[in-house]
């Protein structure tokens, strides 16, 4: 493991391992270096790309300076990039993807190419509401200290049932959830003020892209599509029978495909 130092001061830790090509990964939510997807998609990767996993500022390793805004994430990615030689190719998924995708807008030629696993965004106006219903109960139950409330509240919005969010209070993980709950604001603003797909900041993306999304999760498909027909230099693909916590087996060889050519 080693640090960066981000814009604001902010140690950012992360590892790396294989060699070639630049490859960061971008957790989504509640996920870092030691609980997620990303430890085990790097172990598939690394045999072909040099492959930074990290830990997102609030989690893991690394530090929080406050107050937060999303252009704080984004100077950790840059600053990461700037220490893999200057140019880097990010994958994201989940939250993680919505991150990337701001980064990609932003940092420009510093991102080579860029994968997202569905990104949830959704522009259905009738969700409008439960996502700024979602954003204030957050804000309320992290102002109050009521993290293991905020993690209850993310857990419901992503279709958890009831019953199985009491059982997961029971279990030794759940303390790490509170204690990474404040970052959940993070990934909310990674969203975007009512969740809505952002075409016109797609649209400033120059460069190449996938957009890849499973069948389970209707939407996802419809977010991928948008996403890339406003993208200058993108392609969509559907991982038939995945959902939104998709097989790493599945995944790794579309990834390796498209970071390779």
């Amino acid at each position: 493991m080693a640090f960066v130092n981000s814009l604001d001061g902010t140690k950012i830790a992360y590892e790396k391992n294989g060699s070639g090509k630049a490859l960061i990964l971008v957790d989504g939510a509640l996920c870092y270096r030691g609980f997620g997807p990303m430890k085990r998609l790097s172990e598939l990767l690394s045999p072909h790309f040099t492959v930074y996993t990290f830990d997102r500022r609030g989690r893991g390793e690394s530090g929080n300076n406050l107050p937060f805004s999303i252009d704080r994430e984004i100077e950790d990615l840059q600053s990461l990039i700037q220490g893999a030689g200057g140019e880097a190719m990010l994958f994201g998924t989940s939250s993680g993807g919505c991150l990337v995708l701001e980064a990609a807008a932003r940092l420009k030629s510093q991102v080579g190419k860029l994968a997202i696993y569905e990104a949830p965004y959704n522009s259905d106006q009738g969700l409008v509401q439960q996502w700024k219903d979602y954003r204030n109960n957050l804000r309320i139950s992290l102002e109050k200290a009521h993290n293991g409330d905020a993690v209850a509240f993310f857990m419901q919005l992503v279709g958890t049932p009831s019953d199985q969010v009491e059982g997961m209070k029971q279990m030794p993980m759940w303390p790490m959830l509170e204690k990474i709950a404040p970052t959940l604001e993070y990934d909310a603003a990674a969203m975007g003020e009512d969740r809505s797909i952002p075409t016109r900041m797609a649209a400033r993306i120059i460069s190449p892209a996938l957009m890849i999304n499973g069948t389970v999760l209707p939407f996802m498909h419809e977010t991928a599509v948008t996403i890339a027909q406003a993208m200058p230099n993108a392609k969509q693909i559907t991982l038939e029978g995945q959902s939104h916590d998709v097989n790493l087996d599945v995944l790794a060889p579309v990834l390796i495909e498209f970071f390779s050519s």
